[in-house]
């Protein structure tokens, strides 16, 4: 039975795409079967795992619109045991449209469940926002990994976004659980990124990622290539991290079975 991880955090710039990406790819080398799903209008996710954004006929929006079936949308990837779920700009009006519908938030998990049978992880790339989108992710969603940067407004919103977590597990989803927040664009030279670091791990403690994912030009490179880091550069330092947190994630859900 597979398990459905959300990576999720309101605030943009954050490593959210960076990270579902190159989980995704670092899973997939790890012998894992993974379905990444792009619920991000922005569709980086897509792009960013080589796909062509504009020749998406369906993708996200039909899934949870209900008017095709996850097996009808899911494409493969060049990245290996990794398929996708793809996104497009019409998912920007997938918000309005389902205000009015019954168990909106629930869209997502009803057309993903069957998924787990195939899969050993879903990995849902979320959009930049609390908004429906985010809700549905997160109520399909077994776990959510939070990335946070290694920068000055890094607390900033992190209260919100444990308030809405704990609004959806009391209300849709009270199996969901927080797989682990993750430090993402460190850079060991700068005082700021070791203060954010021991800020967040004194708070956090034991919900934090052993694996820090650290700043590396490589691993910026890779999307415009549309490419995960592990397929543009395996013996970078930005792979080496991923790998990392791949292994983590799989150790941690050991211990689970």
């Amino acid at each position: 039975m597979g398990k459905i991880i959300a990576i999720a955090n309101q605030k943009g710039g954050v490593g959210k795409t960076t990270t579902t990406v190159n989980l995704a790819a670092a899973l997939g080398v790890l012998e894992k079967k993974v379905l990444l799903i792009d619920a991000d209008p922005q569709a980086n996710a897509t792009s960013g795992l080589g796909i062509d954004v504009d020749s998406i006929e369906i993708g996200t929006y039909q899934l949870l619109e209900h008017t095709k079936t996850a097996e009808e949308i899911i494409i493969e990837t060049t990245s290996p045991n990794v398929d996708l779920i793809p996104a497009h700009i019409d998912l920007v009006a997938i918000e309005i449209e389902l205000v009015d519908k019954e168990e909106r938030e629930y869209m997502m998990k009803k057309s993903i469940l069957s998924l787990k049978e195939k899969y050993d992880y879903i990995l849902i790339d979320c959009a930049p926002s609390l908004g429906l989108l985010t809700l549905n992710a997160l109520t399909a969603a077994d776990s959510v990994i939070i990335p946070i940067q290694c920068e000055y407004f890094a607390l900033e919103g992190l209260g919100k976004l444990l308030n809405t977590i704990k609004s959806i597990q009391r209300i849709h989803n009270p199996d969901l659980d927080i797989e682990g927040m993750l430090l993402t664009m460190y850079d060991s030279r700068l005082r700021l990124s070791n203060q954010v670091v021991e800020e967040v791990r004194k708070h956090f403690s034991e919900m934090v990622f052993d694996t820090i994912i650290q700043r590396n030009v490589r691993l910026s490179e890779a999307p415009s290539y549309g490419e995960s880091i592990i397929k543009y550069d395996a013996s970078s330092k930005g792979a080496e991290n991923y790998l990392s947190l791949a292994q983590e994630v799989l150790n941690k859900n050991k211990e689970k079975v």
